[in-house]
């Protein structure tokens, strides 16, 4: 199996930065499409941005402008920055990658990392 560990939420005012990061472990994998997802409180689950293998992105219009995913291919890492933060993008933010391993398609979660902001 693949493990994905994130990091780097925390409390920051409204117009602040945070950046996230997650990064993948396990054997005989390659990573193919990674994304951040994330769940408010009381809300469903939400796709906050991806990017695929090629390097495509796409993002939640309502972090449009504001928020940047990339990727270290060589350290199987995907990270998300988000600046100009809004108290609405207070959630519980959740990494989440395909993979291939071993000839088999996979996908994972981390465990989540809570992002609050405050007014």
């Amino acid at each position: 199996q693949v493990q994905l560990v994130e990091s780097g939420g925390g409390l920051v005012e409204a117009g602040g930065s945070l950046r996230l990061s997650c990064v993948a472990s396990g054997n005989f994998f390659i990573l193919t499409t990674m994304g951040w997802y994330r769940q408010p409180p009381g809300k469903q689950r939400e796709l906050v941005a991806y990017m695929t293998s090629d390097d495509t992105t796409n993002y939640a219009d309502s972090v449009k402008g504001r928020f940047t995913i990339s990727r270290d291919v060589s350290k199987n890492a995907v990270y998300l920055q988000m600046n100009s933060l809004k108290p609405e993008d207070t959630a519980l933010y959740y990494c989440n990658g395909d993979w291939v391993r071993l000839g088999r398609p996979g996908s994972s979660w981390g465990q989540g990392t809570q992002v609050t902001v405050s007014s």
